[in-house]
């Protein structure tokens, strides 16, 4: 696949070229699966009270809800490289529509936690849609398309937290039990992962040239060089890179996902806010993807302009301290507006994090993309299951969120250990080069065209 073919450039208001469908459909689509992964968490009150759960439990539904994706990254990255992120994105909201919609018929504690590993699954969609925008997109601007891609679809984190309390009080006031009420609203979310899965089959296509399929068949060769599946596995799992950054990637999103799943009940226990309130309250942190985490992106770009590829990982290493040192503050909080002050703060630091190591992702091994992206998108789910496991050890959860900056502080260290060669770094300056070169051959043609105009 050559690397000319890719967009060395972000058209935010359009959607005339393959790559800038794929950039709003990645995003709208991880939106539609982190709005529903998460559309329980800020119901949890009143389920907790329907089910009469006990704190042990409600730990068990967090380690669910974030442990099978785990598994779900390691696995959709080679599957991305195999059947392309096409096919793969829409199979992923199609079924995962199914245990969204299911876990509304919960009459258990069981068949409740059954439900919540399943919806776990769709969190794989975050590999899909990095996958996606790394193959769109020349190395000039990767960075600032994953880290956007990605921090507006994680925004759906933030706007569940806020919109589900709303869409509980609404279907409440049509005058039906709290019981049916919940159950109703997870409707919601798992229709519009279905919509936005037949969006996905009919306007993507995989990269720049086409479908894998198509490709394949025709004998032109993609990217990885590979058919994809456990040969590009293999390979990621060769690069030590690729762990560190698993490391990296738990500390931050890892503890953003944690923190999804705990805010709103956090809110409500210790400050006795009402539910919509903690909701709003929340969902501040993850409305910080909006933004923070594309600035993470675009940081890492203009440093990498101005001073190469190691200035990427200098940059995660800074942003990793600042979240650390955020979340001690956070643990010490004692009133609402400090906390929210103090969890917005983190929260920039944790967002932009997010956005710095996926801006590196794409120039650790171009041709286990699908596998690298797969390893450190699972660490990030290691990284919140060990928080939740963390919390249930412990038992306090402003002990676990002092202790989660302790570890945000060690594992800064991970960043700077990932190193490259010259002849890799050497190579990777001639693509941007290549890509830059691109970019202004193609304004010196839109100006001629003007000017003959």
């Amino acid at each position: 696949m050559a690397q000319a073919t890719k967009a060395n450039k972000i058209e935010l208001f359009s959607l005339s070229t393959p790559a800038m469908r794929a950039f709003h459909l990645s995003w709208l689509a991880f939106f539609a699966c982190f709005f529903a992964w998460f559309a329980v968490a800020p119901l949890m009150p009143v389920i907790k009270g329907e089910f009469g759960l006990t704190g042990a439990q409600i730990a068990n539904i967090n380690i669910a809800a974030v442990g099978i994706t785990v598994a779900g990254r390691l696995l959709i990255g080679p599957l991305c490289d195999k059947y392309g992120p096409r096919v793969t994105y829409t199979c992923l909201l199609a079924f995962g529509a199914i245990p969204v919609i299911g876990i509304a018929l919960a009459q258990s504690y069981e068949v409740f936690l059954f439900f919540r590993l399943l919806i776990g699954m769709i969190g794989s969609s975050f590999v899909i849609t990095q996958y996606h925008t790394s193959v769109m997109f020349a190395p000039n601007v990767v960075g600032t398309a994953n880290a956007a891609s990605a921090g507006w679809g994680n925004a759906g984190g933030g706007v569940t937290q806020s919109t589900m309390p709303w869409v509980l009080a609404a279907v409440l006031s049509l005058g039906v039990s709290s019981s049916v009420g919940w159950r109703i609203s997870m409707l919601v979310p798992g229709a519009l992962m279905l919509v936005v899965a037949v969006l996905y089959w009919k306007f993507t296509q995989d990269c720049p040239q086409g479908n894998y399929k198509d490709l394949r068949a025709a004998g032109v060769e993609i990217e990885s060089g590979k058919k994809g599946g456990w040969e590009v596995f293999k390979a990621a799992g060769r690069n030590y890179r690729a762990w560190m950054l698993f490391f990296t990637y738990g500390a931050c999103f890892g503890i953003e996902l944690f923190v999804h799943n705990v805010a709103a009940s956090y809110y409500v226990d210790r400050f006795n806010l009402d539910l919509q309130t903690a909701g709003l309250a929340a969902g501040s942190f993850g409305l910080l993807a909006l933004f923070a985490r594309a600035m993470g992106g675009m940081l890492s770009d203009r440093l990498a302009q101005r001073k190469g590829l190691d200035a990427r990982t200098t940059l995660l290493f800074v942003l990793m301290i600042g979240e650390g040192l955020g979340l001690l503050w956070f643990s010490q909080t004692k009133t609402v507006g400090m906390a929210v002050l103090a969890m917005i703060c983190f929260g920039m630091f944790t967002h932009m994090a997010c956005g710095a190591t996926y801006a590196l992702v794409p120039f650790v091994d171009r041709k286990a993309l699908g596998g690298i992206a797969g390893i450190v998108g699972a660490g990030g789910n290691v990284g919140a299951v060990a928080a939740g496991l963390l919390l249930k050890a412990v038992g306090d959860i402003q002990h676990c969120f002092a202790l989660l900056g302790l570890a945000a502080l060690a594992t800064s260290v991970c960043a700077i250990v990932v190193r490259f060669t010259a002849a890799h770094k050497a190579n990777e300056q001639a693509l941007y080069d290549q890509a830059l070169a691109g970019r202004v051959t193609q304004g010196g043609a839109a100006v001629s065209v003007a000017r003959a105009t």
